[in-house]
């Protein structure tokens, strides 16, 4: 029961991480204007993009810490604490300041063809907080080849249900509005400080020793 409710905790961080309901008005407001293959086409490749930039750190994530000398419980606490910021910037109803800049919406309106990499695909949806979030997971996978599995489906259904989201993002934009939106978010960001407390706690135990 406990292995299940820690196979469960993936699946919810890593949506909540996303956050592709709170990444609608955006969708919405930067796809205005569009014609429907247009909204389409941007959608598609940013699903695309959250999917491959998260699937290539969780399956190289390992490497990395082998080869930057980098050891889990360091980056259980500096992933524990970004996870923190982001969760802090959602609770306070904003999309956090490591995701979406001012320059970036402006860079985003101007350059409309490249929108759906930078910056819905990345750092909008694929920010650093779940970049992080499924190298630890994976990382503390150990022996457990189940976890890993976990991981990966993860990330595969946080994609596909972040493409439906956006599909229907008006629609959900107007049903839920502004204070919906943020009511989601607000929620969601709770559930992470959680996550980001608990990371910080299993890297100061995994530093000095403790079980």
């Amino acid at each position: 029961m406990a292995e299940f409710l820690v196979y469960v905790a993936v699946f919810v961080t890593v949506f909540a991480l996303v956050d592709p309901i709170g990444a609608v008005p955006f969708f919405v407001s930067l796809t205005e204007g569009f014609s429907e293959a247009d909204r389409r086409i941007v959608r598609r490749r940013a699903v695309v993009v959250l999917g491959s930039v998260l699937g290539v750190f969780a399956l190289v994530g390992r490497f990395l810490f082998d080869a930057f000398g980098l050891t889990l419980a360091a980056f259980e606490i500096a992933g524990g604490i970004l996870l923190f910021i982001v969760a802090y910037d959602m609770l306070h109803g904003e999309v956090t300041r490591t995701k979406l800049t001012n320059e970036d919406r402006e860079e985003a309106i101007a350059r409309r063809d490249e929108i759906a990499v930078v910056p819905l695909g990345i750092p909008l949806l694929a920010g650093p907080g779940a970049i992080s979030t499924v190298m630890i997971y994976e990382g503390s996978a150990g022996s457990d080849p189940f976890m890993v599995v976990v991981v990966f489906l993860a990330i595969a259904f946080t994609t596909a249900l972040t493409f439906f989201i956006l599909k229907y993002g008006q629609k959900i934009f107007r049903y839920l509005g502004k204070t919906g939106i943020m009511a989601m978010t607000r929620v969601l960001g709770l559930l992470l400080a959680a996550v980001g407390v608990q990371f910080v706690i299993n890297g100061v135990f995994g530093a000095f020793g403790h079980p």
